[in-house]
């Protein structure tokens, strides 16, 4: 079932997290209860957004449906639906991080200043399905999968809000909102103003062991974007392979 074991815990726990909402909407009227969840839980579901980054460049589950029911439930929590991420952030930005003009995350206005880090955040949130969507024009077959599963998953959210619009809002609308804008914020210190064409000097890490049991080692930000492809647990051991190449100061939290 599970391409690799090591994505069998933080799965589960997602999906309980869904479970959880599905429970809520069905069971809690009180509108002070769910947005005091939807609060509470927004640093909770924000971490979602990594392994659904991870989802999108090494698929989870050897069966094509089993993939696409884990995106939707990656959808409700973080608001980036299937082929989205594969389009803006595989095909896009992983090719394109170091060439401003083009990153479909970038962070560099067109003068060279560099952008802050709300105006980062709304703008690269704000633009996510537009990018996503221009990078699919050069690949029609993922665009139109991206299109079919981006509706689907917005006609689940519509008729979850017009059976219950209270619990719909605090249980999938602002969470797939403060999801997708999370996930546009986490971008930021990765890149941000780090205009080079070494690949070594192009990322920051962050090697805290928390950060990375949250995010799925996403603190190896140069060795995964060395090698894309590689799974989140194996990051660690390319990290120690290239580690000599990448400059001390774009380090950090390293246990000497």
């Amino acid at each position: 079932m599970f391409k690799y074991a090591a994505d069998r815990l933080p799965v589960t726990i997602i999906l309980l997290f869904s479970v959880l909402d599905f429970s809520l909407y069905f069971l809690v009227e009180n509108v002070w209860l769910l947005a005091a969840f939807w609060f509470v839980m927004i640093i909770p579901k924000g971490k979602i957004c990594a392994w659904n980054h991870h989802h999108q460049h090494t698929l989870t589950f050897k069966q094509k449906g089993l993939n696409r029911l884990l995106e939707l439930f990656y959808a409700l929590h973080t608001g980036i639906t299937t082929n989205l991420w594969m389009l803006h952030h595989v095909l896009g930005h992983h090719q394109n991080y170091m060439d401003q003009s083009k990153d479909e995350s970038r962070w560099q206005h067109k003068s060279g200043k560099t952008m802050g880090e709300i105006e980062y955040t709304l703008t690269v949130a704000g633009t996510a399905y537009f990018r996503g969507f221009k990078v699919g024009a050069r690949f029609p077959k993922l665009q139109k999968i991206f299109m079919f599963y981006t509706a689907i998953t917005f006609s689940v959210v519509a008729v979850l809000t017009y059976f219950n619009p209270i619990a719909a809002l605090f249980l999938f609308i602002l969470p797939m909102i403060t999801g997708l804008l999370l996930t546009a914020w986490a971008t930021y210190e990765h890149h941000s103003g780090l205009d080079t064409d070494n690949e070594f000097e192009a990322s920051r890490n962050n090697l805290n062991r928390f950060y990375n049991i949250m995010t799925g080692n996403l603190g190896y930000h140069t060795a995964h974007h060395h090698e894309q492809g590689v799974h989140w647990s194996l990051l660690p051991a390319l990290h120690e392979q290239i580690k000599n190449k990448i400059p001390t100061h774009l380090i950090k939290n390293a246990v000497l």
